[in-house]
């Protein structure tokens, strides 16, 4: 298969490249390129600065307010602002449920959210995983039962990101016990709301991202179902195929094997640099096969994608993305030899003075910490293994 890229699109990334040059901080640039995780207040301003660009948001149609760009501009923003050390954007917002809520929300809710989200005024959290409802969200138990005007929410949700400095928690509850599929419904909840419980999990590489949040009679206004009653099964499908989408890390996977190059080029093994070790440049040359061959499947997938498709190219580019990014984690511990086993402290939430004073070279930190919570990857938005019956049972019909 063959792409023309065309030349305005080419034009395009030119332009990127310029305005990132341009309004990035250089110390925003250092905290997000270090490994560790984003800080919200970086995530704000730099929504802030795009969003007085008209570039916030860069996947939303011109009448949410967003940019109206091509599949192909939007690959094309990501990679370069990756690249520069941009923060993220805030995925549950702009990617999740910023366009359901736009879809199919009412008038009140567009208007309350839309503008809010694009300003970098609005975060939220994803209330979907429950201890026994994992990729299996239909088996969810957390229930929500109309009072009036108001939904009386009990459960428990797990694996919730970023919750912590949120403002909303959008989540999937039962509304109907009876029912299956049918009878869940999406709902918007206040972080701070009454009964809303948020308690941390620290994972393995001793950083914060991910919570459990406990429901106890907790009441939201009606207004802020989305969409009908009932269907939020069919809300969440399309939302998780974008989460998996996401989830091909494209443009992570091509700065980390970057990185690789970079630290396997200044380590040595024996007399000479460990990238000219034979048995190590020939891994490194399948990692880059393989990061050209997920570039083209996203690629792919995109044009595929704006020509109308009902595969699950979200589940196809999960599944190889997420794996490319820890096999490349791999090497990457693996070129640091012994300081990759040394637990290096967030230079910018520690003490300045107690981060700065660690040992090994300046590249180091943030490595091991990003490998341990990418063996995550292969979890997270839905198991790489039920994503594998998905595409038997899309591409191949089992």
């Amino acid at each position: 298969m063959h792409f023309d890229i065309d030349p305005a699109d080419l034009a395009f990334r030119k332009e990127v490249r310029a305005f990132l040059r341009e309004h990035v901080p250089a110390d925003m640039a250092e905290r997000t390129r270090s490994g560790f995780h984003f800080l919200r207040e970086d995530q704000r301003a730099w929504t802030k600065i795009l969003n007085q660009r008209g570039w916030s948001g860069q996947n939303w149609p011109l009448e949410w307010g967003g940019t109206g760009w091509s599949p192909v501009r939007q690959f094309i923003f990501e990679d370069e602002c990756f690249a520069a050390g941009a923060p993220p954007i805030d995925t549950s917002g702009f990617k999740m449920i910023g366009p359901i809520i736009m879809a199919v929300g009412s008038d009140e809710m567009k208007q309350q959210f839309g503008p809010a989200i694009l300003n970098g005024d609005v975060f939220w959290g994803q209330g979907f995983s429950e201890p026994n409802a994992g990729s299996d969200l239909a088996s969810l138990s957390t229930r929500a039962v109309r009072d009036g005007d108001e939904y009386v929410i009990n459960g428990h949700k797990i694996w919730t990101s970023y919750v912590e400095s949120a403002d909303f928690i959008f989540l999937l509850a039962k509304t109907d016990p009876e029912a299956r599929h049918r009878g869940i419904s999406l709902l918007l909840v206040e972080k701070d709301a009454p009964g809303v419980t948020i308690r941390p999990i620290i994972d393995i590489g001793e950083s914060h991202s991910l919570n459990e949040v406990f429901f106890d009679n907790v009441r939201t206004p009606c207004r802020y179902l989305v969409g009908e009653e009932g269907k939020g099964w069919t809300y969440a499908k399309s939302l998780l195929d974008l989460e998996r989408a996401f989830s091909a890390e494209w443009p992570r996977n091509k700065r980390n094997l970057e990185q690789l190059r970079n630290i396997a080029s200044r380590e040595r093994d024996g007399a000479g640099r460990l990238i000219d070790s034979p048995g190590f440049a020939a891994r490194l040359a399948q990692l880059e096969v393989d990061l050209q061959a997920l570039e083209w499947l996203t690629l792919r997938a995109l044009y595929e994608r704006k020509g109308g498709t009902d595969l699950p190219v979200g589940s196809l580019l999960k599944v190889r993305g997420s794996e490319l990014l820890q096999k490349i984690g791999e090497m990457q511990m693996e070129a640091l030899g012994d300081y990759g086993a040394y637990f290096y402290p967030d230079m910018h939430r520690e003490d300045g003075a107690a981060a700065l004073a660690v040992p090994g070279p300046e590249y180091a930190p943030g490595i091991a910490v990003d490998y341990m919570y990418r063996r995550a990857t292969t979890v997270y938005g839905g198991a790489n293994e039920i994503q594998r019956s998905i595409i038997a049972k899309s591409f191949l019909e089992l």
